[in-house]
């Protein structure tokens, strides 16, 4: 969208009456194919072109969005915006990003737009490239089908306050979805990437391989009884034992005080030698931006250094609340004001491959696929509903389902091991974690 075209809509609410603004306008064209079964079964096309517009009256504000960028709708978009906010109640923590923070040109080339544009045809030889290799591997009976997509978009933020500021990025994505049988007995298996560049993606037949191996091995899963022993979680979603820390950190959750890090800061939460970073820009990352979405300059942090948590996650309005400065973390759509995310978080990786933390737990669970968490934010107690393998000895034995697996988080964290087996497959990114002795929920 074109920066005059948001220009004018701040310029237009500033004269309607509204002390600040900011407008957003994002761009977006997908395409997706399904099949299944070697049969096309969906196309799906997507192009849209939306404005999002936030003012302030004073310490009063309000959000608006929509699809029709022509000048009469922008114009009933401004009166909408302005008379909301004047409706409002008071936030005294409200407003723009303080001038002094914000991000000024010219941004980092993050390398995340191709620009490659393949044809229907081409995704749909993908797709069934890649559920034929899923349905080709041993013990896989059928299929829920495979896809491929790719979409581009663009994203532009004008601001009263001074700033202006656009990015673009593509994506190229490849997934398949098989079912292993075995009897009355059926398993799903998955498999699937999605890249900035197209000629990062895998191959389609590696991924069709992939989903077919995983559905075939979860055949035979047994109960188990109830017990505790050291639980490994593989590096796919070993991300989702890291996720809630960045809940409790983010500022918001600081500043309502339910948080079960909220007196943390400044201290050992994990064991020594543990970081976990967060880097807007990584080249090509799926997570990257040259700027958050108040404008605001972002950088790389260590939110764990050492095993030490050092900052809270903020936007503006957090950090006025709680008498900070923002790390430049504020994340928004269209409508609502912003909120707080990571960009590129990473777990980055001990010394020690999957097999390794096996042999050195003996025995206890590999957990391949999660489902269902749940998390009581105030003091850290998690469980969720798992599968995966039994192992003894170092070895795996059997599958294992229906279990569930629990503790308290800040335990957890101060014991977690980081293998090596890091791969960056999406915003973020951990390697596989083994935690000694958990509580395992079976029959």
């Amino acid at each position: 969208m074109e920066e005059s075209l948001l220009a004018d809509v701040v310029a237009a609410a500033l004269k309607a009456g509204a002390d600040a603004a900011e407008a957003v306008g994002a761009q977006r064209a997908a395409l997706g194919i399904n099949v299944r079964l070697g049969k096309l079964e969906e196309v799906e096309r997507e192009e849209s072109r939306d404005l999002g517009l936030r003012v302030f009256v004073g310490k009063q504000q309000a959000t608006v969005s929509g699809s029709d960028v022509s000048a009469e709708a922008r114009a009933k978009l401004v009166e909408r915006a302005v008379a909301m906010a004047r409706l409002a109640p008071e936030d005294p923590y409200s407003g723009l990003a303080d001038a002094k923070r914000l991000a000024r040109g010219p941004f980092p080339d993050l390398d995340l737009y191709d620009g490659a544009e393949p044809t229907p045809e081409q995704l749909e030889d993908r797709a069934r490239a890649a559920e034929d290799a899923g349905r080709a591997m041993p013990r896989i009976s059928n299929s829920d089908g495979g896809s491929a997509s790719t979409s581009s978009g663009q994203w532009r933020l004008v601001t009263s306050g001074g700033f202006s500021g656009v990015h673009r990025a593509s994506s190229y994505s490849i997934g398949v979805s098989v079912i292993a049988s075995d009897g009355d007995e059926m398993e799903g298996g998955y498999d699937g990437r999605t890249t900035r560049w197209q000629a990062d993606l895998p191959t389609p037949e590696s991924i069709g391989a992939e989903a077919g191996r995983r559905g075939a091995a979860r055949l035979g899963a047994r109960k188990i009884a109830s017990t505790t022993a050291p639980v490994i979680f593989e590096n796919r979603l070993a991300m989702s034992l890291i996720g809630p820390l960045i809940g409790a950190i983010s500022g918001p959750a600081i500043a309502r005080g339910n948080s079960f890090l909220k007196d943390k800061l400044h201290s050992q939460v994990f064991s020594k030698g543990i970081h976990v970073t967060d880097d807007p820009h990584k080249v090509r990352g799926l997570g990257s931006s040259p700027f958050d979405d108040e404008g605001v300059a972002n950088r790389a942090w260590n939110i764990i250094d050492d095993g030490v948590l050092t900052t809270w996650l903020m936007n503006s309005s957090s950090a006025r609340q709680l008498g900070l400065e923002t790390t430049g973390h504020a994340s928004r759509g269209l409508a609502g004001p912003p909120g707080v995310s990571t960009t590129n978080l990473t777990l980055l990786p001990g010394t020690k491959t999957q097999a390794e933390l096996m042999a050195q737990a003996g025995t206890g669970v590999l957990i391949t696929s999660m489902f269902g968490p749940s998390l009581n934010g105030n003091t850290g107690d998690w469980s969720v509903g798992c599968a995966g393998f039994w192992f003894e000895g170092g070895v795996l034995a059997y599958p294992v389902a229906e279990i569930t697996v629990a503790g308290n988080l800040i335990d957890i964290y101060a014991r977690l091991i980081p293998g090596s087996d890091l791969e960056f497959r999406g915003s973020a990114n951990a390697p596989s974690i083994l935690v000694d002795g958990l509580a395992i929920a079976g029959k």
